[in-house]
């Protein structure tokens, strides 16, 4: 699938989300950022810290771009489709979690 295809959903965006996410240690780095950013909501909703909201981004883009830009050499999807590339960031973080996915496709 192309870049340049302009997804209507999620359902189709998301066989071209894990086309840009072959790499075992970009899927790792995605995996660890997104744990970070729930663990790091969690703890904001316990003590009300705005730091642990402030760092959330911080956690998960730039786990997953280091994966992008040193090991997959891509592009983030996130640069185009925020909305899907969020919401498939946290569906492979729960395949991964459940082994529906794995880490080296």
């Amino acid at each position: 699938m192309s870049s340049d295809k302009k997804y209507q959903s999620l359902k189709e965006f998301y066989p071209f989300y894990l086309s840009q996410h072959q790499d075992p240690i970009c899927r790792v780095l995605h995996f660890v950022g997104t744990g970070l950013v729930i663990v790091s909501f969690i703890v904001f909703w316990i003590s009300f810290k705005w730091v642990y909201l402030a760092i959330i981004p911080f956690l998960g883009y730039g786990f997953a771009w280091l994966g992008h830009f040193f090991f997959e050499q891509n592009k983030p999807a996130t640069f185009q489709y925020p909305g899907y590339s969020l919401a498939s960031d946290f569906i492979l973080f729960w395949q991964l979690l459940t082994g529906q996915q794995k880490f080296k496709p």
